[in-house]
């Protein structure tokens, strides 16, 4: 299965982590994998169209669970995924959720499954 492009017009002029990229401390590498977790999630959302906040929520936990791998990948590189970081993923998190019409998800039951 090949990659998908993303059709949603919101998401694809959204700059995903864009605080994160202004900050020297969060390596770009890094960020660049995030980035691709979170635009992975908004193929998956687009190829498989959650009915309902349930099935996104399952969604969004595998895309949680891959930035819960990432957190080794950040501390290797002499960061981490700290209060800002989790703020602006959790936030990108809700507008993806939003962008794709799922306006009343809550933003913790989003990221439930992280460990950051």
């Amino acid at each position: 299965m090949g990659t998908m492009a993303v059709t949603n017009e919101r998401v694809t002029q959204y700059a995903f982590l864009e605080v994160l990229y202004e900050d020297p401390y969060f390596p770009h590498h890094v960020l660049d994998k995030g980035r691709a977790v979170l635009l992975r999630l908004c193929e998956r959302v687009e190829a498989e169209r959650p009915a309902d906040l349930a099935a996104l929520y399952a969604l969004t936990r595998a895309a949680t669970d891959e930035f819960n791998r990432l957190e080794a990948e950040f501390e290797a590189a002499g960061s981490e995924i700290e209060t800002v970081a989790r703020e602006e993923i959790s936030a990108d998190f809700q507008f993806i959720a939003e962008a794709y019409g799922f306006p009343d998800a809550d933003m913790e039951t989003l990221v439930a499954s992280r460990d950051w």
